[in-house]
């Protein structure tokens, strides 16, 4: 009997765990400081205002974003201002700061393919 009571406590308590936390939506998340300054940071970049981009992108992760992607996101676009500064070590730098956020991280076919950025990149192919 207390085995039947225990399991169905535990079931219960398992199906309220599951229902206790409700998706996070754009808006839930854009509200937090660092997933709003890296959205800011993305428009700024997609803007071509790079020094502003930089900063939000820096500001970003110091605020400590959430996703292993989004911090590898903006760390990739810091690649990117790096390289096309003529910055190649801190270029070299950010790419592995973005494979150390998420271990899935890779440029796109367009992205890698870049003549600036692609070359340093793909010297760090493992």
């Amino acid at each position: 009997m207390r085995l039947r009571v225990a399991i169905a406590s535990a079931a219960w308590l398992l199906t309220a765990c599951m229902q206790a936390a409700p998706p996070l939506g754009l808006l839930d998340v854009s509200a937090r400081p660092a997933e709003r300054a890296l959205l800011a940071g993305l428009k700024a970049y997609d803007d071509a205002q790079y020094e502003p981009a930089d900063r939000l992108f820096r500001e970003a992760l110091g605020a400590g974003l959430a996703s292993p992607r989004d911090r590898a996101e903006a760390h990739k676009r810091l690649a990117f201002i790096h390289c096309a500064a003529g910055r190649l070590p801190d270029c070299e730098l950010e790419f592995r700061l973005a494979r150390q956020a998420d271990r899935n991280f890779a440029l796109d076919k367009s992205e890698a393919g870049h003549p600036v950025w692609g070359p340093v990149y793909k010297k760090l192919q493992p």
